[in-house]
């Protein structure tokens, strides 16, 4: 069992945070889950997502949420202040999920990336 925090950011009824919730169990890994559909995205973590991970990747342009914007508001995005203005109206815009890993490092991945979590569960099993 890894002993650092792990919060798993997302909505419950997504099929990608579904298939990581359930790898991440498998994996005998305990995750506090943030809805972030409920309780909003704190403006914090996604600056910090922004910053570690990049706004192009953060930002989900394949969703259903990205699709339904309208072409001006899409235009818009061009950057991270850009992104971080419609991802924080928009929660269903971030890809997902996004993992804060709780290190000192505060490392962060965005998606379902099993072989880099499984890479940082054995180094913190070491």
């Amino acid at each position: 069992m890894v002993q650092r925090p792990i919060t798993l950011y997302g909505i419950p009824n997504c099929d990608t945070v579904k298939k990581s919730r359930a790898w991440l169990a498998q994996h005998g890994v305990a995750v506090e889950f943030f809805d972030f559909k409920k309780r909003g995205v704190p403006a914090d973590h996604l600056q910090r997502w922004i910053a570690a991970a990049g706004w192009e990747t953060v930002l989900n342009r394949r969703g259903s949420t990205w699709r339904t914007l309208d072409a001006a508001a899409q235009a818009a995005v061009v950057d991270a202040a850009s992104a971080r203005a419609l991802l924080l109206a928009h929660p269903s815009a971030i890809r997902r999920p996004v993992i804060e890993w709780g290190d000192a490092a505060r490392a962060v991945t965005v998606g379902f990336v099993p072989g880099d979590w499984l890479a940082r569960l054995s180094t913190s099993r070491s």
